[in-house]
């Protein structure tokens, strides 16, 4: 359901599955090519992929999302499908993760999964200008479990709701 209102998509209707074009028209006209260039590339060459981007959600705010995932291929090497994750990242990307001692303070509050993983977004980007593919693997890495249990959290949370 997150992931739906982030590309201002209706949450029912993502559950019940939708064509990538559908979420493609959320993301940010100035990011959009750049980041079919990446999803044709992945649909081609296959390996896994990140990308930040902005999209544009459905409470009319633009945020930033971390996406990472890898295509799925057929044994005839041709694309079935891909799986991944995304990650608002909109604090850290506009630097309100780079707080005083008080904004320090309510980070607290903030449950601690999805406090790790906005560290290990600052991180990951911190990594990035290493320019070091080892420590980049291993952020990545971290990020990909932490968006798992990101995920399952929303999907106990949900049913939780829905009983």
């Amino acid at each position: 359901m997150f992931v739906a209102l982030l590309f201002n998509v209706d949450p029912e209707e993502a559950e019940a599955g939708l064509p990538l074009g559908t979420f493609v028209n959320g993301i940010h006209p100035d990011d959009r090519d750049r980041v079919l260039a990446l999803v044709r590339r992945g649909g081609r060459d296959g390996g896994l992929y990140a990308i930040e981007y902005r999209v544009r959600s459905a409470d009319g705010v633009t945020r930033w999302v971390l996406g990472r995932g890898r295509f799925l291929f057929d044994h005839r090497g041709r694309p079935v499908s891909g799986s991944g994750i995304i990650v608002d990242i909109t604090d850290v990307r506009t630097g309100e993760m780079q707080a005083g001692p008080a904004e320090v303070a309510n980070l607290h509050s903030e449950p601690p999964l999805e406090r790790a993983a906005d560290f290990a977004m600052a991180a990951h980007r911190a990594i990035c200008e290493l320019q070091d593919p080892a420590l980049k693997a291993r952020a990545e890495a971290l990020l990909l479990d932490l968006g798992r249990r990101l995920a399952e959290q929303e999907r106990r949370t949900r049913r939780a709701h829905m009983n």
